[in-house]
Parts: structure tokens; sequence; C-alpha cells
């Protein structure tokens, strides 16, 4: 299994960030499929603030360019980054990746 940790700022705007959690809580199910047909085995989103840090655990195989290319060319997938994309500070247009960073370890126990 591979782990992936990213980080993502949302508008530092309440109601705003109230709606991208109701939104999480009622992701779409063609997201859900769509992303664990890419090989995402478990995929975790925690908020601080406006701050937002993901975990993301994949398969052994999963390759981060390759199959996140292969969830963004699936139905619905950009449909549902232009609407989660009105709460979080990027630019209209970027890709799930362009947006979430990737963060490095820096300490394992």
């Amino acid at each position: 299994m591979k782990r992936f940790c990213q980080t993502l700022e949302l508008y530092d705007d309440r109601e705003k960030i109230a709606r991208y959690i109701d939104a999480h809580r009622h992701v779409w199910p063609e997201i859900l499929d769509g992303i664990r047909s890419v090989g995402i085995l478990d995929m975790q989103i925690f908020i601080h603030g406006h701050t937002l840090f993901m975990i993301m655990d994949t398969v052994d195989g999963f390759d981060w360019e390759r199959d996140n290319a292969r969830l963004a060319a699936l139905p619905r997938q950009a449909e549902w980054e232009d609407f989660v994309g009105q709460f979080q500070r990027s630019e209209s247009g970027q890709t799930s990746t362009d947006k979430w960073q990737l963060m490095e370890r820096i300490f394992k126990l």
C-alpha cells in the first residue's frame, strides 16, 4: 500500500466552509466509484480552520501521474472539481492534483 498526504486551502469564509463540508457528506456516487476504480483504497479529509489535510491510501501499483489522470478523465469528475472549486483557494480549471499539494513526510515513529 502507498500513502499520499496532501493539503489545500479553502476560502476563509464560514458559509463556504460549511457548504464544502456538507458537499463531502453527500459525495456523488460516481465520484466514489471513480476514486475506487483507479486504485484508491481509502481517502480521508481533515479540516482545521480553512486548511484541509487529505490522507490517501492506494494499491501498491498506484502511479501518481497516470492514475490521477485516469481519475480526472472519468465521467462527472470534471463537474465535481468545478463544483468543489468554488470553495477552494485555487484557479479556475485546475485539476485536483494542481490544487491539492503533496506533502513530504518528515517524521515517522
